[in-house]
């Protein structure tokens, strides 16, 4: 049993819950070593609005989950991202 696997498994569902429920500012190390500050939530009206047809169930392709990262809306960027939960500094709930 790997302990650091299931804490990180607790903190990502613990970060979901609460982006759930609210836009944070995050910030991380980024691969290439600079930190980056993003706002970012997963609040549905945030969200963009999928349209789904009916001929398109032939074709969904799914991402392979990674449970190192969480994949978030940047609402800066207007676009989704992901942060690798050992990167993470800081996270706060947001003034928006």
């Amino acid at each position: 049993m790997n302990t650091g696997t299931n804490l990180y498994q607790y903190l990502k569902a613990d970060l979901k819950k609460i982006l759930l429920e609210n836009v944070l500012d995050v910030t991380f190390t980024k691969k290439d070593g600079t930190s980056r500050t993003m706002q970012c939530t997963l609040m549905s009206q945030h969200l963009p609005v999928v349209e789904k047809h009916e001929d398109d169930e032939a074709e969904v392709k799914t991402k392979k989950q990674n449970d190192e990262s969480i994949a978030v809306w940047d609402l800066e960027k207007k676009a989704w991202r992901s942060f690798r939960i050992d990167s993470l500094v800081s996270h706060s709930i947001s003034s928006l």
